[in-house]
């Protein structure tokens, strides 16, 4: 009995350290989120310099972005919960608006271009005002600014 009790307090200790750990180290997700916010610069110069192939060539970057692992997919699952329905939703608009991003670049018409710009902006205005903070929060134990 008391060897048992000796393997649970262990098994707890070591549970407990390991979810410290990670939370402690950065989520890919923010890797993800610091690549895609690279390509909206490129984006940007790429409009403002009427590059359209660099847009449409940048554009399926941010509609294709990387995924975070599936273990960190799951912690992240686990945290949204029931709002993780709409967390997917954000980021399947996004990935449509980057794809009609790409396709009117192709047709050299900047007006166009930057409509299709700013949605894709606005999709990920409206997750990061919907999450971000909770996030930071909840991953880093800071409020974000």
């Amino acid at each position: 009995m008391k060897k048992q009790s000796i393997l649970v307090a262990s098994l707890i200790t070591f549970a407990l350290f390991f979810s410290h750990a990670q939370a402690a180290e950065p989520l890919e997700l923010q890797k993800v989120m610091k690549g895609l916010g690279k390509n909206m610069q490129v984006i940007t110069d790429g409009i403002s310099r009427e590059d359209w192939e660099l847009v449409a060539k940048t554009a399926p970057l941010i509609a294709a972005h990387p995924q975070p692992p599936m273990s960190e997919k799951m912690r992240i699952m686990s945290f949204m919960g029931t709002e993780m329905s709409m967390f997917n939703a954000f980021d399947g608009e996004t990935h449509e608006a980057a794809h009609e991003l790409e396709h009117v670049a192709h047709e050299k018409d900047g007006h166009k271009v930057i409509a299709a710009f700013q949605k894709v902006q606005a999709t990920c205005l409206n997750c990061h005002q919907t999450f971000r903070s909770k996030f930071v929060e909840h991953f880093y134990g800071t409020a974000s600014k």
